[in-house]
């Protein structure tokens, strides 16, 4: 009887750490970046370092004095710590500036998803009256009269035309190259038992276990790239709705950002509106209005105290230690 309870008992270890194993290989991150870069966009060194460029050129602004950089700060995870982004007239926009970390593997872009590439989020930025609101004749011209600038992009494209489909995807090119760095959490995926703590182990079973944030915050980058009511946002703020009037389960849906460097990014949701983690975790754990367009995933958790802090110990693991990033010398 006793080796029969041994040998049940045995089996059930076993298929529980082969459980385990799938589970942490679906958050394992890439071995490499081989297929990031589209066919009509490969990558070369010289359009990376071209894009690096304009993407913290202040002269693609109005005022001349705000860049891409402004609102994606590497020193801030690629995001600028702010609950909204700031415009070139001082105004805040209307939501926050999301961070450029893992964009690359996002199949659409935006806190609505209304770009389908990372090519046409830069002009809607530097044209933008709210954002950088600069005209794009004006800013080739700016370019062109810079002569380092010529130079560049005979560099990168074979000659020295500068022209809006260059500059797309000289800047696109360079923001594919900002991938989150490895973390704790990585180093225990990986095997490293002790790289996180209990109260984190003990989150990471809530986060894909009960309470259900693997559902949308899935994969390496924690997230699958998909738009949902999580029941926050009210009036006109429609997010991906505004792009489906017919929709009713796209209103007030927004793009599940990625998790990484998550416990450097605070504000947190797309207006900025929860000032740390564990009001994350408070907002979820409520459960959002209940309303037609709510996604079902989003229920009362009915979490305890010591649950919540746990998820919080868990997110903290998803914070990497990147490599510095050296604004580049401007051309003039």
């Amino acid at each position: 009887m006793l080796a029969a309870w041994a040998a049940f008992a045995g089996r059930a270890e076993t298929e529980t750490e082969a459980r385990r194993t799938k589970l942490l290989a679906e958050f394992r991150r890439p071995a490499s970046t081989d297929g990031l870069y589209p066919s009509e966009n490969p990558f070369t060194p010289a359009k990376s370092a071209l894009g690096k460029l304009l993407f913290f050129e202040p002269i693609l602004s109005a005022s001349g004095s705000r860049s891409c950089a402004s609102c994606h700060n590497p020193g801030l995870s690629w995001g600028d710590g702010l609950p909204r982004g700031v415009g070139d007239s001082g105004q805040p926009m209307s939501r926050r500036s999301p961070t450029l970390l893992d964009v690359a593997w996002l199949p659409l872009v935006g806190w609505d998803g209304k770009f389908p590439d990372i090519e046409a989020v830069t002009f809607a930025a530097i044209t933008g009256p709210a954002n950088m609101g600069l005209d794009e004749g004006s800013a080739m011209r700016r370019l062109a009269a810079t002569p380092g600038y010529k130079e560049a992009f005979a560099t990168a494209f074979g000659d020295e035309r500068i022209t809006r489909g260059r500059i797309e995807r000289a800047v696109a090119t360079y923001v594919r190259t900002l991938v989150s760095a490895p973390s704790s959490f990585d180093r225990w995926v990986d095997g490293d038992a002790l790289a996180i703590s209990q109260a984190a182990q003990r989150g990471f079973g809530l986060f894909t276990g009960r309470a259900g944030c693997a559902a949308c915050h899935s994969g390496w980058s924690f997230t699958d790239g998909s738009f949902h009511d999580i029941g926050t946002a009210q009036g006109d703020d429609l997010g991906r709705g505004k792009l489906f009037p017919s929709s009713t389960k796209l209103r007030y849906a927004f793009k599940v950002p990625t998790l990484r460097d998550v416990a450097r990014r605070a504000p947190y949701m797309h207006d900025g509106s929860v000032p740390d983690l564990a009001g994350v975790v408070e907002l979820y754990d409520r459960g959002g209005i209940e309303r037609p367009s709510r996604s079902p995933l989003i229920r009362p958790l009915g979490l305890t105290a010591d649950e919540k802090t746990d998820l919080v110990a868990f997110l903290r693991t998803l914070t990497g230690t990147p490599e510095p990033v050296e604004a580049p010398v401007l051309p003039r």
